[in-house]
């Protein structure tokens, strides 16, 4: 049986100890993940141009996590001193593709930086530095109730989950039409969904693959995807 083939964008890496030169990468964790929900998981350059007919090919969409989004992508005039990684390129091209997929109805499941992208590609803005330690979610697993019913819920299997967070932004001014399906204890949004949308879609700011190969309700949004992929 063919495995539906899954677009991920790969993330620009200054160095890789493998290889002699930059590299376009990809987590094995991710990778791995959708290989097990039955995918074909196929890394895909990041371009400025003919993003619609470059995804024409593929089944459903992964948006993964990355570097920080350019604050001038959503209208911010300032830079905090901790935005990291911000690439251009990097930038056009995922929201590109979290604007394609939307529209066209291409399956796409959106984590962390991917969540944030969405929402921006949607109007939305973030908040570039969450503050001090009582609200950071770098390496932190935390408990996160999911709403019942909301497309998250239902993939995962639960509702509620331990979420596996490494990010220092987070949703500030929702983008058009997005719907918050999971918030953490402190009031970061950890998942959303858009009601009404044409094809399958959910945005979760956790990272599903770090702990997908030993708890089923995170593997479970991988298979979703596939499944939607499958369609």
């Amino acid at each position: 049986m063919t495995r539906p083939l899954i677009a991920i964008p790969a993330r620009f890496s200054a160095t890789a100890s493998v290889l002699r030169y930059a590299a376009e990468v990809n987590a094995r964790a991710l990778i791995e993940a959708v290989w097990r929900a039955g995918g074909e998981p196929a890394s895909i350059h990041p371009a400025d141009t003919g993003t619609a007919a470059r995804l024409a090919r593929f089944d459903g969409v992964l948006l993964p996590g990355g570097g920080d989004l350019a604050p001038s992508r959503y209208g911010a005039t300032g830079t905090h001193d901790s935005v990291y990684d911000v690439d251009t390129l990097q930038d056009t091209f995922d929201l590109d593709v979290a604007r394609h997929a939307l529209e066209s109805g291409l399956p796409l499941l959106a984590i962390c930086r991917g969540l944030q992208a969405v929402n921006v590609a949607l109007g939305g803005t973030l908040e570039q530095d969450m503050g001090g330690p009582q609200r950071e979610h770098r390496h932190l697993v935390h408990p996160v109730p999911l709403e019942p019913g909301s497309v998250v819920a239902r993939s995962a299997g639960v509702e509620k989950t331990d979420a596996s967070c490494y990010h220092h932004q987070r949703v500030d001014r929702l983008g058009a039409g997005l719907r918050v399906t999971a918030r953490a204890a402190d009031g970061t949004v950890e998942a959303l969904e858009l009601p009404g949308a044409v094809g399958w879609f959910t945005a979760v700011q956790w990272h599903p693959e770090d702990t997908a190969h030993e708890d089923p309700a995170q593997q479970g949004l991988f298979d979703a995807l596939v499944r939607a992929a499958a369609r």
